[in-house]
């Protein structure tokens, strides 16, 4: 892709009312503790048609290091059953470690997990490690059925550092990819040698942890704020939404940054060259039309373009729907119903379409799932909170992935059944939707 691109708003969001929706089914419901509560990771599906992923509290340790009532995260996985229903399994619980109220396996998952061929799961953690800086962990499954899974740390965050610094970066909180070498690819919300000696202290890295026969190395490929000074971040900060990697380059989004300093973000690729990475910010954000502060993950369309979302801005200034291409833009569109979509967007080049989740709007404030057709046209497939006391969960936080079927599968940070510590609001649920 050439860095001159086009910026266009597919969908600027508008709160209104939905006149026809795709079917939604719970497949799960969250309680707290200890089948997990905070979900805003993507899931992963297995070949067995299982599904993974991560929880930022609850599991079966309870520590004062956490809290004694909230636990330190999980890992999960759920099948389905024969009659139709689902089967909810901890497969890990973070801080099984615990140490003088310290986690070295790590505290507080909130990225998604990436999966390898061989079925091992791996993620990060925002918090514990060797240094409480965060880690990356494998999961192995058990070698028997029915046994326990294995966690292994394969990196400690804040392991090298400059003062009280973390050079290597610390707090990764994005979905972790996997290239066709089972290298891993990520990003830290904080860390590395941005501005170090200014008055902001590292804001964010893109990593690389790359398999060796020794074991796994970890390299910081670029520390943004390594330009301009101060505030000033002309190469962008905050790289919240991970990477996505296409022929050897990464591509992501910082959250701020660029011309617009903290409230605009940037689009930026890593190229790889005979003296190592090169970043380049192809997007500025610089307008509330035009959106600003990106988070979600970026995709790419049916004819190499790239899609993703800002959590601000846009026409209705409720969030929008980007397209970054070389030739002619979209233009506007009619508005979908939602507001503040905070993953990316999951293409579906089979049937040209794009989906997409909004934490917030809909017709009780609960968020949306919707589709974009390739021609723009926008459709709310489902508002939440559309049942009773919103058991069917709110606030679709995470990113969507599809099947083989083209059915849709996400989670919601709140909503479900408000029982025990999930008494305000619900704990959140896994929700299926057929298109």
């Amino acid at each position: 892709m050439k860095t001159a691109v086009l910026l266009a708003v597919l969908i600027s969001l508008a709160c209104g009312f939905v006149h026809g929706q795709a079917q939604e089914k719970v497949l799960w419901t969250f309680t707290g503790t200890p089948d997990g509560w905070g979900h805003k990771s993507k899931l992963v599906l297995d070949n067995h048609g299982n599904l993974y992923g991560t929880t930022l509290g609850g599991g079966t340790v309870l520590t004062q290091e956490c809290g004694e009532e909230s636990g330190c995260g999980m890992v999960y996985e759920l099948s389905p059953l024969p009659d139709g229903t689902w089967t909810e399994k901890i497969i890990y619980s973070f801080c099984n470690a615990n140490n003088d109220y310290t986690c070295p396996d790590g505290e507080g998952p909130w990225g998604g997990l990436a999966i390898d061929k061989s079925g091992n799961l791996y993620g990060t953690t925002q918090g514990g490690g060797a240094n409480a800086g965060g880690v990356v962990f494998e999961l192995t499954p058990p070698s028997i059925q029915g046994g326990p899974w294995t966690e292994s740390v394969l990196y400690n965050f804040c392991s090298d550092k400059i003062g009280s610094e973390c050079v290597d970066g610390q707090w990764p909180a994005s979905d972790l990819i996997l290239d066709e070498q089972g290298n891993l690819y990520g990003t830290t919300a904080d860390g590395g040698t941005g501005h170090i000696s200014s008055n902001i202290a590292g804001a964010g890295t893109v990593f690389v942890l790359t398999r060796k026969a020794s074991g796994w190395t970890h390299t910081v490929l670029y520390s943004f704020c390594s330009q301009g000074q101060g505030h000033h971040c002309p190469d962008g900060a905050y790289p919240n939404g991970g990477v996505t990697l296409r022929e050897g380059t990464l591509y992501g989004v910082t959250a701020a940054g660029g011309t617009s300093d903290y409230y605009g973000g940037t689009v930026y690729e890593l190229s790889r060259g005979s003296a190592g990475w090169t970043e380049t910010v192809i997007y500025n954000f610089t307008s509330s039309i035009g959106g600003y502060n990106p988070e979600g993950q970026l995709s790419f369309g049916f004819g190499g373009e790239l899609f993703g979302t800002v959590y601000y801005g846009g026409a209705n200034g409720l969030g929008a729907v980007f397209r970054l291409g070389e030739g002619g833009a979209y233009g506007d569109v009619a508005p979908a119903t939602g507001r503040g979509p905070a993953s990316g967007m999951l293409i579906d080049p089979e049937h040209k379409v794009l989906y997409g989740t909004t934490i917030g709007g809909g017709n009780n404030f609960g968020g949306t799932v919707f589709q974009v057709s390739a021609s723009g046209e926008a459709t709310t497939l489902y508002a939440f909170c559309s049942q009773l006391n919103c058991i069917d969960g709110s606030e679709a936080g995470s990113g969507l992935i599809e099947d083989a079927s083209g059915n849709l599968y996400g989670t919601t940070v709140a909503g479900g059944t408000q029982t025990g510590f999930c008494v305000d609001g619900g704990c959140g649920v896994v929700y299926e939707i057929i298109p």
